[in-house]
């Protein structure tokens, strides 16, 4: 199966992604920020160039492929913490994935107050250098727009775990959980009696 885990910058995508991935056997964590900088780079000062790496039809293909082919490779859960803000890209992607694999699509939502405090107050490796303080400045100023992101069409489109309460051990059960009763209901209804992908 291909977990795909959506919400604002700072909300814990990849602490639970990376939680996810000792809890399920042969999982991996697919990190596709090197592809979308390999893009940026190669496109830079070119007149086909966009923007926003993810609107760059170079990256949904690559993406795709990438994910299917992972996937296909490791037979475990690929575990992908992403968020995709247009959101009929980010359902094209997941529709055609599908067609190869299980694809859960998992939202983390929390208050934006919450998410503030939390980014104000993380501390990671390095924390000192002008790399962290530049990290944390930057999620404080997506803070806004992503937030309205997950708020307007994420929602709609995944499961959604409110972090704002929850503890990481609390969103990782919520997490298992739920892929837990999907793939009940997908056995289910398998007629053949063959595990889902």
């Amino acid at each position: 199966m291909i977990v795909w885990i959506s919400g604002a910058y700072g909300v814990g995508k990849t602490t639970l992604a990376t939680a996810l991935a000792g809890e399920l056997p042969g999982a991996v964590v697919a990190d596709l920020e090197p592809i979308s900088r390999a893009i940026r780079e190669t496109l830079r000062g070119h007149p086909c160039a966009w923007q926003d790496h993810q609107r760059c039809p170079p990256w949904d293909a690559t993406v795709v492929v990438f994910l299917a082919g992972l996937h296909a490779y490791v037979g475990g859960p690929v575990i992908v913490p992403m968020t995709v803000v247009d959101q009929d890209l980010l359902a094209a992607l997941l529709t055609v994935l599908s067609e190869s694999a299980d694809v859960h699509h998992l939202v983390l939502h929390a208050d934006p107050t919450v998410l503030k405090e939390r980014i104000i107050s993380a501390r990671t490796p390095g924390e000192g250098s002008i790399d962290a303080a530049a990290r944390r400045a930057d999620r404080l100023r997506h803070l806004d727009s992503g937030c309205c992101a997950a708020v307007s069409g994420l929602h709609a489109s995944g499961h959604i775990i409110d972090t704002s309460m929850l503890t990481h051990q609390q969103v990782l059960t919520s997490a298992l959980a739920y892929l837990a009763s999907r793939k009940a209901t997908a056995h289910t209804a398998c007629g053949d009696g063959q595990m889902p992908r």
